[in-house]
């Protein structure tokens, strides 16, 4: 049966025409782009090719794309290692306090701990960033959800 139909298709003169003119067009198509490299190699260096050009463009423009996916992928691994890092070093420092405590140590004061100002101090150039790329009303209006100001700070098209 395939090969009957083969043979209709094949024989049916709307259809035939249809192809006829697509092979034809396809083949008027392919050597005017080829007349037109040749023309535009001639003409233009090898850098202002505008055929070229419009290549690199929509390159740049899927680049760009991906880009931004792989900017936000990177911003929130980011926020989560500092999410994390907070949480355990200040979870230990509250251990370490407790341990001081029932031994009869003083307990460390934020000043006198520097891995908890250094933290602070990633986490307030963190949090500047942030607040400079979405605009110091956003971060007023909720200052402790760094999570919620990530997503706004990542590359915006021009």
């Amino acid at each position: 049966m395939g090969h009957h139909q083969r043979q209709q298709q094949q024989n049916h003169p709307s259809m035939d025409g249809l192809v006829n003119l697509l092979s034809k067009s396809n083949n008027d198509l392919t050597t005017v782009y080829n007349k037109l490299e040749r023309e535009f190699q001639q003409t233009y260096p090898d850098n202002a090719n505008p055929l070229k050009l419009v290549t690199r463009i929509k390159k740049i423009q899927e680049d760009l794309s991906s880009l931004k996916d792989q900017c936000r992928e990177l911003l929130s691994a980011k926020q989560d290692l500092i999410d994390k890092a907070r949480m355990s070093l200040v979870s230990n420092r509250s251990l370490v306090q407790r341990m001081q405590a029932s031994s009869g140590i003083p307990p460390t004061n934020d000043s006198d701990d520097p891995a908890y100002t250094n933290l602070n101090q990633i986490i307030a150039e963190w949090t500047a960033q942030l607040s400079s790329e979405t605009g110091d009303d956003m971060l007023e209006s909720d200052s402790d959800d760094i999570n919620k100001l990530l997503f706004s700070a990542l590359v915006h098209p021009n």
